[in-house]
C-alpha cells in the first residue's frame, strides 16, 4: 500500500492504492498489463469534502487505457454503495477531480487481474426459498484471495428478509477496506447500501422489501474462515405494499399496478395514461400496461455502455378548481446493461410508490447455417463437416427495437468446451485473424461471418466457438459497432451499448464420423455374409449327397441287369 503521486501508471498483477488529495486535484491513474485477463477495481473506502457535488468532485472510471475510453461509471459523495468496476480488456483508467475546498480527501482502492471464466465453488447465486442458509467459499477454512461473490435473495411478495450471521470472521479494519461483506436493500448492487461489515461480529440486517443482495469481496492477504449466514422471510406491513412491478425483456416492457393501491389514491385505470395516451392498460385483478419497447411514447437514450428505455405513467384529477388527491407520476426505465437488464421504477417526491428492481437480458442466439443465404439453421449437434468446408455463423437479436445493431467483436475457437488452452482467434476486436474468415456488414439485428473448418493438431476433432457480441444504437455513427476492425491502440475511441457472449459447438470432422460409420457397416456386412456362407454350404452338401445317391442307384441297376443276363445263357453240354 502506498501513497502515489497525482496519477500514475500501474502494471502490477494486483495492488492496493491509498490516495490522499487536497483541493483542485486533477489526477489520472492508468492500469494496464499485457494479458488476456480483465480487471476488477474496488473502491472500498472514499471520503470527499463536505461541500462536494458530483459535478465538481468525483472519481470517473473508463473501460480502457485513457479517459477517451468507454465510460463505466463514477463515484461521488452521494454514492450509496461499495463501487466495483470491471473492464472488458486488460486496461482500465480512473480520473479523480476535487473542488477548491481545503480538505484532505482519502480514497482506498484495490484492483486485480482475473479470468472471467474461472469460477469459485459456493460463490454467490440466486436464493428464492422462504428461508435458507449460505456460506463463504471454503468455510470454515480460510476463503480464497481475490474472492468476489454475489448472492441475490428473493422471497415471496409482501414479505421482508431477516439476515443473520451465525459465524463471521473477516480481516479487521475500522473502515473495512480490505475484506468485507456489503448488504444491499434490493436485487442489485445499485440498490441502497444497508451495511458494510468486516472483522469479528454477528451482524443482523433487515430489508425493506422481498429482495436483498449480499457481496463478499476480499484482497490478496490475511484470509480467515469467512462466514455462515441464514435468512428468513417475514410478512411485510400491509400499508407499505403497493403491489407495483416492472418487467423488461428485449422486446417488451410490462408495468403492473394494483387496483387497491389506485383506489387508496382515489384513481382507477381510466385516469392513467402513458406518454402516448392512446396506449391503454388491460384490466384484470390488476392494471397492466404491456407494450413493445419502442412504442407508446417510450424514449430511448444511450448512456455509456447501456441503452435505457423510459416511459411515464401519469394520473391527475380532472374537473373542478381544487383537489385533495395526490397526482401520480411513475417513471419507468428499462436499462439494458452488460449481460443483463436493470429495471428501475421511481416517482416524483410528492408521491409514495416503492422502487422496484428486477433482472433480465437481451435475447441473443448464435447458430450455424448451411449457406450464405442464412435461411436454414443447422439443428444437428454435433455438426459434422468436412475439413476446409465453409461454415456460416449468424448471431441474432430478438427485439422490437429496429434501431439496434449486432456486431461480433471477438470469436475464438477451442477443442475444449471450457475454452482451456489451446485457443485460436478467428476474430479479435472486429479484425479477422484467420485468412479464411469473411465478415458480413451489420444487417439490422444480425451479425454474420463465415470461415473454413479446421482441426487442432494433437487434439480431438471437436471444435467449439465462443463469440463476444456487442449491441449498439444504430443512430450512433461513432458506436463500436460502426467502427468495424480497430487496433488495440484505437480501441478506446469507440463505445458499445451492451455486451454478451455465446458458445456454439461442437463441430466434428466427417472423416472421424465416417470411420465410425464404416466400422459399423463392415460389421453389418460380415454379419450378413455368415448366413450366406452357411446357406451355400448346405446347398453344396445336398448336391453331393444327391449325386452320390444317383450313382448308387445306377450301379445297382447295372449290376442287376448283368446278373439277369447270365441266368438265361445256355449251358454247353459236357
Amino acid at each position: 500500500i502506498g501513497l502515489p503521486r497525482c496519477g500514475t501508471s500501474l502494471g502490477d498483477l494486483d495492488k492496493a492504492v491509498n490516495i490522499e488529495l487536497n483541493s483542485n486535484a486533477n489526477c489520472v491513474w492508468q492500469i494496464h498489463r499485457t494479458s488476456n485477463q480483465t480487471i476488477r477495481l474496488i473502491f472500498s473506502y472514499f471520503k470527499f469534502a463536505a461541500s462536494s457535488r458530483c459535478e465538481t468532485e468525483s472519481i470517473k472510471v473508463y473501460d480502457g487505457p485513457s479517459t477517451n475510453s468507454s465510460f463505466l461509471g463514477q463515484v461521488c459523495s452521494n454514492t450509496d454503495s461499495v463501487p466495483v468496476f470491471q473492464s472488458s480488456s486488460d486496461s482500465l483508467t480512473f480520473h479523480i477531480t476535487t473542488n477548491s475546498e481545503n480538505f484532505t480527501r482519502n480514497f482506498f482502492a484495490f484492483y486485480y487481474f482475473f479470468s472471467p471464466a474461472s469460477k469459485i465453488q459456493n460463490c454467490g447465486g440466486l436464493l428464492t426459498s422462504s428461508n435458507g442458509t449460505f456460506i463463504s467459499p471454503n468455510y470454515p477454512k480460510p476463503y480464497p484471495e481475490f474472492t468476489y461473490c454475489v448472492w441475490h435473495i428473493q422471497t415471496a411478495r409482501k414479505s421482508k428478509i431477516n439476515l443473520e450471521f451465525d459465524d463471521f470472521f473477516l480481516e479487521l479494519d475500522k473502515n473495512c477496506r480490505f475484506d468485507f461483506v456489503a448488504i444491499y436493500d434490493g436485487l442489485t448492487t445499485n440498490s441502497n447500501l444497508i451495511g458494510q461489515v468486516c472483522g469479528r461480529s454477528l451482524p443482523k440486517f433487515e430489508s425493506s422489501s422481498n429482495v436483498m443482495t449480499i457481496v463478499l469481496a476480499t484482497d490478496y492477504a490475511n484470509s480467515y474462515r469467512g462466514f455462515s449466514a441464514q435468512y428468513t422471510s417475514i410478512p411485510s406491513p400491509g400499508p407499505a405494499e403497493t403491489n407495483t412491478s416492472l418487467t423488461c425483456s428485449s422486446e417488451r416492457m410490462e408495468i403492473v399496478l394494483s387496483k387497491s393501491y389506485l383506489d387508496s389514491l382515489g384513481y382507477n385505470s381510466t385516469h392513467l395514461q402513458l406518454n402516448d395516451a392512446s396506449c391503454r392498460p388491460v384490466v384484470t385483478d390488476s392494471v397492466i400496461f404491456s407494450f413493445p419497447l419502442t412504442s407508446c411514447g417510450t424514449v430511448k437514450t444511450a448512456e455509456g455502455q447501456s441503452i435505457t428505455y423510459t416511459n411515464t405513467i401519469t394520473a391527475s384529477a380532472t374537473g373542478g378548481i381544487i383537489t385533495r388527491q395526490k397526482s401520480i407520476e411513475i417513471v419507468v426505465k428499462c436499462k439494458m446493461e452488460n449481460n443483463s437488464t436493470l429495471e428501475v421504477m421511481y416517482i416524483t417526491e410528492n408521491n409514495v410508490i416503492q422502487n422496484e428492481t428486477a433482472t433480465g437480458r437481451y435475447n441473443v442466439s448464435m447458430s450455424f447455417y448451411n449457406s450464405d443465404s442464412f435461411s436454414n439453421p443447422v439443428f444437428q449437434s454435433p455438426y459434422f463437416v468436412d475439413l476446409n468446408q465453409t461454415l456460416f455463423v449468424q448471431a441474432s437479436l430478438y427485439s422490437t427495437d429496429p434501431n439496434l445493431l449486432v456486431f461480433i467483436d471477438t470469436c475464438i475457437a477451442s477443442p475444449k468446451s471450457d475454452f482451456g488452452s489451446p485457443t485460436y482467434d478467428l476474430i479479435r476486436s472486429g479484425c479477422n485473424k484467420d485468412d479464411t474468415v469473411v465478415t458480413y456488414p451489420p444487417l439490422e439485428h444480425y451479425g454474420r461471418f463465415k470461415f473454413n473448418a479446421f482441426r487442432f493438431l494433437q487434439n480431438s476433432a471437436s471444435v467449439y466457438l465462443r463469440c463476444d457480441i456487442l449491441i449498439c444504437d444504430s443512430n450512433d455513427r461513432n458506436s463500436r459497432c460502426a467502427q468495424g476492425c480497430i487496433s488495440r491502440q484505437k480501441r478506446a475511441t469507440s463505445s458499445y451499448m451492451w455486451k454478451t457472449n455465446a458458445v456454439l459447438g461442437p463441430v466434428h470432422l466427417k472423416r472421424d464420423h465416417r470411420s465410425a460409420e464404416r466400422s459399423e457397416s463392415l460389421t453389418e456386412v460380415r454379419a450378413e455374409e455368415t448366413p450366406s456362407l452357411q446357406q451355400y454350404s448346405f446347398y453344396t452338401l445336398s448336391f453331393v449327397v444327391l449325386t452320390a445317391n444317383v450313382i448308387i442307384v445306377v450301379a445297382v441297376i447295372l449290376k442287376y441287369r448283368i446278373q439277369h443276363h447270365h441266368g438265361y445263357q445256355k449251358m454247353q453240354s459236357a
